[in-house]
């Protein structure tokens, strides 16, 4: 009797497929969340929600998002804008998503924000809205979907929420002239966070993981990139000699939100080539 005679052999097929799901990225109108939606689509999503603060902004990913060839029939990326700093557009949110879905398979939690600034001088005001946005936001997020995430959730079908925290949470951030302590301390949060909320939501069949992306070229990072060496200094940075690519962040997030990953609950995935292990974020 050979070997594959004494295994069963199971049909892995569909192991990636996100096959009529639904899913909120918040953040999704540029940078990591728009390639994640991107993916999430292009991977069998009948919905995705984009909202982030500015209007146009969600408008112009939607039509672009919509006009993807790939994506299932009657498939559609929704504008739903919504300042996710604030609690009344936090419930305005998931009013307008309730309006045209009974429940939500995949939530991605990505807004977020930083501010560079030396140690001496950094403000006050510009701390908060960073801890605000980057931890109590994402919070208070996961909370109001949470009737919306477990309504067809089941053991073996459960509901994913998926955070964006940095490698800047596991490492040391920035510092010096540009110094990002409010960042680092709260993508740390978000990864603690990340682990209570998969004990806390796991009975409910809610996996909840985070990512822990390294430099990605953004509007948000680019600054930094240029500031602190530009391309190929990052690229040298890391072991696998380059930076991430959209690819990259919407493949993880598709695999997080896919039943081959339906085994992982308070992960932190980072998605960085390597470049924390050098010591050199």
């Amino acid at each position: 009797m050979s070997a594959v005679d004494q295994v069963q052999l199971n049909d892995f097929l569909d192991i990636f497929s996100v096959e009529g799901k639904v899913a909120v990225v918040t953040g999704g109108s540029r940078g990591l969340g728009l390639h994640a939606a991107s993916g999430l689509l292009q991977a069998g999503c009948s919905k995705v929600y984009i909202t982030s603060r500015k209007t146009v902004a969600c408008e112009d990913a939607v039509t672009a998002l919509n006009a993807l060839p790939n994506k299932r029939p009657g498939a559609q990326a929704i504008s739903v804008p919504a300042d996710s700093s604030r609690m009344n557009e936090l419930d305005r949110l998931v009013a307008e998503v309730r309006k045209t879905t009974d429940h939500v398979d995949i939530l991605f939690a990505n807004a977020g924000a930083s501010w560079g600034e030396k140690f001496d001088t950094h403000p006050e005001a510009a701390f908060s809205r960073v801890m605000d946005l980057n931890v109590k936001s994402v919070f208070y997020t996961i909370q109001k979907f949470t009737p919306l995430l477990t309504a067809k959730a089941t053991r073996d079908e459960p509901s994913r929420v998926v955070i964006t925290a940095s490698i800047a949470g596991i490492g040391v951030g920035t510092v010096g002239e540009n110094a990002t302590p409010s960042y680092s301390a709260s993508k740390a949060a978000a990864i603690h966070l990340a682990k209570n909320l998969a004990v806390e939501l796991g009975p409910r069949h809610i996996l909840t993981n985070a990512i822990a992306p390294g430099f990605y070229p953004s509007k948000m990072a680019s600054g930094l990139i240029e500031l602190k060496g530009g391309l190929k200094h990052f690229q040298e940075c890391s072991p696998n000699g380059r930076l991430g690519r959209p690819e990259d962040i919407a493949g993880l997030v598709v695999f997080l939100s896919s039943r081959a990953s339906s085994h992982l609950n308070g992960a932190v995935i980072a998605t960085d080539g390597g470049a924390v292990l050098n010591g050199r974020l």
